[in-house]
């Protein structure tokens, strides 16, 4: 009975996301991957194939980016190309990166201004999407600094662990901050009830964390949201947490971390089955039980990190994703924006005493730090 009911409520989620896909306009910033403009010109395509009256607006050089389309036959009507002629490089400064008005990324970001698109994707500069995002729309009411998120995989519960980079120096607030703008997303995006929410520290013990721990967990509490203490970093893939909260300096170590350590697992079995022909035998029986875990920890199924807390929506997707990750990206833009989480957030601020009209002066200038 149990399980019957979970998966009427899976399919219920699986056709409220799909009209939420369906009914949004996404701009992706078809200059930005380690790969060239093709691969996510082709995730373009296979996301408007797959999802009826979903839009996608590429920008970049619309000769360059025309030409593909024509060779590579990907021709929809929902497809569109925006000119953008002005390409920001992966290692430029965000300070330079603002100075090119007419950047792939800086013309994805105005038709979300404008209100052209309901949101957008980016696999190139992160640095310079942040920057580019944070300057034209500003953060959320309240929100102090925006964060990026990423989803750690696991088959029941995947885990919204935020930040994972924005912000390397964070004050007790900003962990607050998090706390609600992961526990939002979890909920309306993952369909989670009552996330659970929690902070990342050496121990589940109270007594256990630095000051920054300490001083987090006791704005925490004061609020509605369901937090439940702290998570050890073992914690992190056994769906015992929805959301878990930490600075970016940590997040970003324990994000490339477990990334690195998914391809050496991959890389070893792959190792170890050619040494033999028993070996190989064995993985045949096994080749759909090892599909299934590569799924399941493939980045490419999640598409990219959310960037949470300024006034769009916003998917940071990895520079070296692929046709498939770039197709999953625009979904999950698509569906942060047909989910309102920002709208969310602002809701869950103001009624937690948390909603003060943001101070943005100065913006443009710790952009620039």
């Amino acid at each position: 009975m149990v399980s019957e009911f979970q998966r009427l409520r899976h399919l219920v989620r699986q056709r409220r996301k799909l009209r939420q896909v369906s009914q949004s306009t996404i701009a992706l910033d078809a200059m930005g991957s380690d790969h060239g403009p093709e691969v996510l010109l082709e995730g373009a395509y296979l996301a408007v194939c797959q999802y009826p009256g979903l839009k996608v607006i590429c920008t970049g050089p619309r000769s360059r980016l025309e030409s593909i389309l024509r060779h590579r036959g990907w021709h929809h009507p929902q497809l569109l190309v925006e000119d953008a002629p002005e390409v920001v490089g992966m290692h430029e400064a965000p300070s330079e990166s603002l100075r090119k008005t007419r950047s792939s990324v800086a013309v994805a970001a105005r038709l979300v201004q404008e209100g052209a698109a309901n949101g957008m994707v980016s696999a190139g500069n992160t640095g310079a999407t942040m920057a580019t995002t944070l300057l034209m729309w500003r953060t959320l009411p309240g929100i102090s600094r925006p964060a990026i998120s990423a989803i750690l995989p696991h088959p029941e519960r995947p885990c919204v662990l935020l930040d994972v980079g924005a912000n390397v120096d964070c004050k007790p607030r900003h962990l607050l901050h998090f706390a609600i703008m992961g526990y939002v997303y979890s909920r309306y995006v993952f369909g989670r009830r009552h996330p659970k929410v929690a902070l990342l520290s050496i121990g589940e013990e109270e007594t256990k964390g630095n000051e920054l721990v300490f001083a987090a967990r006791e704005l925490i509490e004061q609020t509605d949201i369901n937090f439940v203490g702290n998570a050890e970093g073992r914690d992190l893939v056994k769906g015992k947490f929805d959301v878990v909260v930490c600075d970016g300096f940590v997040g970003n170590i324990v994000l490339k971390f477990g990334e690195a350590v998914v391809e050496f697992i991959l890389e070893s079995i792959k190792r170890e089955v050619q040494k033999s022909l028993v070996s190989q035998l064995g993985a045949v029986a096994m080749m759909p039980a090892l599909r299934n875990f590569k799924r399941q920890v493939d980045y490419a199924e999640f598409g990219g990190a959310p960037l949470l807390g300024v006034r769009g929506n916003c998917i940071i997707a990895h520079g070296s994703s692929h046709a498939k990750a770039i197709k999953n990206a625009i979904r999950v833009a698509a569906e942060m924006a047909g989910a309102h989480v920002n709208d969310h957030i602002v809701e869950l601020m103001r009624d937690n005493g948390l909603l003060k009209t943001p101070n943005d002066r100065g913006v443009k200038a710790a952009v620039l730090k």
